[in-house]
């Protein structure tokens, strides 16, 4: 399906019949229209079952046929991940799907009865109304290989998540009974650290030991860059340590299952990461995306776990308006406000774009010489903000112009049509 209004509203023809569905956990409610508005039948109330689903294509292909309707396009509000089994069913079925915004529903509710009411009949009749009405979105249903990836990036984000919650834990921990551990070591996941913490993490267990028992003890577990000197400090540190000493024994175990914990989601993250690179390599394009300088796997990972297949997209303004980077204007009569991004998109392709842009302008000559032409060019110059966001939106459409063509990425030609060509060039 088309992604323009008027696209979109041409679709809806008086062969259309339009069916605005309201979802929920177990039970949802579906209402059927035409192009004009005018209702057929009563709502049906079907199950988040195979029956139910069933009994939902049985209902609309007998209104269809009952009035003369070839052409059927389902519609729901989508209602957390509840939405997704029965979007999967439709689109096996090789029937037109589409999203509504909730923040329209909620908005034009009012319309019909001029009542804030809400039930889910009423919000089916809204939905159905609002898709006549051609203000929908068609939703990018991931499959096959970009299916697996944005399960496994999903699985990833979750994995960082807890290890960072892990760190936290343990660094509480460490601020409470061995504050001055970090004047001895730099970092508590160096070896000797984490073998300190492994097996006596507090100043109590430490100043009952030499610096030799303390160095024989990391020997099996740190064969080089720490001696008989760190050891030394260690112990002095920890005679002198101000750290709480009550509770020490069960902090300990606490201390030994956040390690263990720590370790175990180490060695998931990598695992996957190497999983997740075998996989986005064999997509069409992802290599040359990763060879661009300064543009890693997980972040050309990440993005196609978004965007999916890119043939899929004839213009690349849609993946900008995908990541919610395409601007808006915000002004009235003779006041001109400031001009701002939407932000409605998806997000995590949003960050995704903006972390991988700062490694890009510090370490790519191409996007380093763009953002400073943005930055210093004499006609209207952007601040480095702005000029950040704007190559977010180049990047975007580089990845676009990869992913359908397959060809390696030539900064020469981000720079051409630019003043001061050549010397962005040199530089």
């Amino acid at each position: 399906m088309n992604y323009t209004q008027n696209q979109k509203i041409s679709q809806i023809t008086p062969s259309t019949l339009v069916i605005g569905i309201d979802v929920a956990k177990d039970k949802h409610v579906a209402r059927a229209q035409d192009d004009r508005g005018l209702e057929f039948g009563k709502r049906l109330i079907f199950e988040n079952r195979i029956h139910g689903f069933e009994l939902l294509l049985e209902w609309a292909l007998r209104h269809a046929k009952e009035n003369s309707k070839d052409h059927i396009i389902f519609g729901v509000e989508p209602t957390g991940h509840y939405w997704l089994n029965l979007a999967y069913y439709l689109t096996a079925k090789d029937f037109d799907f589409v999203l509504v915004n909730p923040m329209h529903v909620k908005k034009s509710k009012e319309l019909d009865d001029n009542s804030p009411t809400k039930n889910d009949t009423k919000d089916a009749k809204v939905i159905s109304q609002l898709i006549k009405d051609g203000r929908y979105s068609v939703p990018n249903l991931l499959d096959g290989i970009y299916a697996e990836l944005r399960e496994g990036v999903k699985l990833r984000d979750q994995l960082i998540q807890q290890l960072l919650i892990t760190e936290g834990r343990i660094q509480n921990i460490i601020d409470r009974y061995f504050p001055e551990f970090f004047d001895v070591f730099g970092d508590w996941e160096g070896k000797a650290a984490f073998c300190t913490l492994k097996l006596f993490p507090f100043p109590s267990q430490i100043v009952k030991m030499t610096p030799e028992e303390v160095l024989r003890q990391w020997k099996p577990f740190v064969q080089r860059g720490v001696g008989i000197k760190r050891a030394t400090k260690l112990v002095e540190t920890a005679h002198k340590s101000i750290g709480i000493t009550i509770g020490s024994h069960f902090a300990q175990r606490e201390m030994s299952s956040l390690l263990d914990q720590w370790e175990l989601f180490k060695k998931q993250l990598e695992e996957l990461d190497q999983e997740l690179e075998g996989v986005v390599r064999t997509i069409p394009g992802a290599n040359e995306m990763i060879d661009i300088t300064g543009l890693g796997v997980a972040t050309v990972t990440t993005v196609l776990s978004e965007i999916g297949d890119l043939k899929k997209y004839k213009h690349p303004q849609q993946l900008v308006n995908l990541a919610g980077l395409s601007l808006r204007e915000n002004s009235s009569g003779k006041f001109k406000g400031q001009t701002t991004i939407t932000k409605r998109g998806r997000s995590k392709l949003r960050r995704a774009l903006y972390l991988a842009i700062r490694p890009l302008v510090a370490h790519n000559p191409t996007f380093k010489a763009l953002h400073h032409y943005y930055t210093k060019r004499p006609d209207k110059p952007l601040k480095k903000q702005q000029s950040l966001i704007a190559l977010c939106c180049k990047l975007l459409r580089v990845l676009f112009v990869i992913g359908q063509k397959q060809c390696p990425f030539d900064g020469s030609k981000l720079l051409q049509g630019i003043p001061q060509e050549k010397t962005l060039q040199a530089a």
